[in-house]
């Protein structure tokens, strides 16, 4: 099927050119319905689904996959679609839309794993699961993994998971899925599973419980969880929480309460849980025993035109940006020619209200480390880091007063210097540092100006850093920690070169100022501004807006004819293309933590300093100190 851009939905924009691969009833108005499996068996059904869906997804689409080690990925959900398998009342066109979209977009949005959150019909008949067994096949066909779980309408709902064989049972249980890829098992009555998928590089497990799990099944969902002690979990059930209408906020249903009580609230690892049965959509956060988040959502578009359009949730994981992204859309409804949509299916492509389309702020690392604690980098020694070309490397690890050692033996050491009137506090030592940082300690900097207080380090007058000219080019970088202190620190010096334009006879821009300087505008944006050797104005790379109160890591490298400046390792923008050459000198002392005007000090460095090292050449981000 071809995805129509016609400007209704901003994702389609954002994925212009994106298709389909056909579906039942392409191109069917709402209310042409398609009851084409009334009253076949579970097998019988299953062979018209391969002749029904002779567009479905072809063999080279089925193999488009994503990547598993990819920050990014997504999660489907799919909830109650009981109105679309409704004995001689339903259409299945719209799910097998709607698992199509998700085989062509497996690839381009790294889809890892369906989930249905029950209600799959209406009426637990034989002849209802006919209907909706040959649609999943088409998940099956391409290979993606998906889960199914019994909601109320799919089984007799006055009981519990030991309810014994039904329909649902023969088109949905083990049998169905032994195959996948990410099937892990099920209890022994069937009604609930697990699978594990791998995704950003870890492997989450989800499990789909059954509308009432015995104290059995809860049981075995915990020896599951416990199996497998370092996974995230995903929990998908039928019935946990509800909203009302106009109030977003989810709140436990009586039958939630036992399962928060039995299987959520000991088990740190159950980040997520995700439901359907009630409706409107909602979510709430609540605190587990362990005193961490768990968030609970309820999706369920089934009191919405077309039983729902069988409209999907993705949660698009990005663990690079510590987020969830979640939207819904009804692939079955951007299909259909702009043309010829309904008035009612052209509101319902995609839901943009807060409780279905919203972001999910989730700091990974830090909700997992309870149970998945990442191992902290081990503090490397200097000589590990003293490559060949290397002519200043100071580790601030050493005590407030002393000198800051050199450690690359060529006796460019750093003298703490406090300017009158600082607090002698004012350099402080700290074990504070970034997570890639070689050395476990830094100094923090309580920088000021108007007038200019604080402290700083400089070299000695005679260091051999000074008279460097770096002909060959350069590579400059830091550890560094902007403090968040709401003070004003406009146009702060990190690292500086003493000498002015006018010391060593340039005469372009304003020649009072330093010959190199590393620091931050009012901005917080990084900027490198020097004397080259070669011309007569200065040359200024400037970077964006840093956060304060969060490391990064900088750096600045000159390959002999230009200079780029890096952000944890990521080339910024806004990098001259003129070439320079060097680094003028008179050959004064270089400060750390400073920058002066006409060689009086204007204002110190405001924040936290780490590691800083200096390199007579052009480095690759693959050899930087955060490497």
């Amino acid at each position: 099927m071809t995805i129509h851009n016609d400007g209704t939905s901003r994702r389609r924009l954002l994925q212009a050119g994106a298709t389909g691969v056909g579906a039942l009833g392409v191109g069917a108005l709402p209310g042409a319905l398609s009851p084409a499996f009334a009253g076949t068996t579970t097998d019988t059904a299953s062979t018209m689904g391969d002749t029904a869906s002779a567009a479905v997804t072809t063999g080279a689409a089925a193999r488009r996959t994503g990547d598993p080690d990819s920050p990014r990925f997504t999660l489907a959900v799919v909830p109650d679609t009981q109105y679309l398998f409704d004995t001689d009342r339903g259409d299945p066109a719209p799910l097998t839309a709607s698992f199509e979209y998700l085989i062509e977009q497996r690839a381009a949005d790294n889809i890892v794993f369906t989930a249905h959150l029950g209600d799959v019909v209406e009426n637990a008949l034989t002849m209802e699961f006919a209907q909706a067994a040959p649609v999943f096949d088409v998940l099956d066909r391409a290979r993606m993994p998906y889960s199914v779980l019994a909601g109320n309408h799919d089984i007799d709902g006055s009981t519990d998971d030991q309810r014994g064989d039904t329909p649902y049972l023969q088109t949905f249980g083990p049998r169905r899925f032994r195959r996948s890829s990410t099937y892990g098992g099920s209890t022994p009555d069937g009604y609930n599973s697990y699978h594990v998928f791998r995704a950003a590089g870890r492997q989450w497990l989800l499990l789909a419980m059954d509308w009432r799990p015995s104290d059995a099944g809860f049981a075995w969902a915990r020896k599951v969880i416990a199996d497998h002690p370092r996974m995230p979990v995903i929990l998908t059930i039928h019935e946990l929480v509800y909203a009302d209408a106009g109030d977003p906020v989810a709140k436990f249903s009586d039958h939630g309460n036992r399962v928060w009580e039995q299987l959520v609230d000991g088990n740190d690892q159950i980040f997520l849980t995700l439901n359907g049965h009630f409706w409107p959509s909602g979510r709430v956060i609540r605190q587990n025993k362990a005193g961490h988040d768990v968030h609970l959502h309820i999706t369920n578009y089934q009191d919405r035109y077309y039983g729902g359009s069988a409209m999907i949730r993705l949660y698009h994981f990005d663990l690079a940006r510590n987020t969830i992204d979640v939207e819904t859309i009804s692939p079955w409804i951007l299909e259909q020619q702009p043309a010829r949509r309904s008035l009612l299916a052209e509101g319902e492509l995609e839901l943009t209200d807060e409780t279905n389309r919203f972001s999910v702020p989730l700091d990974f690392t830090a909700r997992f480390a309870g149970f998945d604690p990442q191992p902290v980098r081990p503090e490397r020694p200097a000589r590990e880091l003293v490559i060949p070309g290397t002519l200043a490397y100071w580790r601030l690890d050493g005590a407030v007063g002393s000198k800051v050692i050199d450690r690359s033996g060529r006796g460019n050491d750093l003298t703490p210097v406090l300017l009158p009137g600082s607090p002698a506090d004012s350099l402080k030592t700290s074990t504070d540092h970034h997570p890639d940082q070689p050395a476990h300690a830094s100094w923090i900097f309580a920088g000021g100006k108007d007038p200019a207080r604080g402290g700083y380090l400089r070299t000695a007058d005679n260091a051999p850093l000074n008279r460097q000219t770096f002909r060959s080019g350069y590579t400059i970088e830091a550890f560094v920690k902007l403090a968040d202190d709401g003070a004003d620190h406009a146009w702060e010096g990190l690292l500086s070169r003493l000498g002015t334009g006018a010391d060593v006879g340039k005469t372009g821009s304003d020649p009072s100022e330093p010959v190199a300087k590393l620091g931050f505008s009012g901005g917080r944006q990084a900027q490198w501004a020097v004397y080259p050797l070669d011309q007569n104005d200065t040359f200024t790379n400037w970077g964006h807006e840093q956060l304060a109160g969060r490391w990064f890591h900088l750096a600045v490298v000159n390959d002999g004819k230009h200079s780029t400046l890096y952000v944890d390792s990521s080339e910024l923008l806004r990098n001259p293309a003129t070439p320079s050459n060097g680094l003028s000198t008179t050959g004064a002392p270089w400060l750390l933590g400073a920058g002066h005007y006409a060689n009086t000090i204007d204002q110190t460095f405001a924040g936290t300093i780490g590691d800083v090292r200096i390199v007579d050449h052009a480095l690759k981000p693959s050899q930087f100190l955060n490497a």
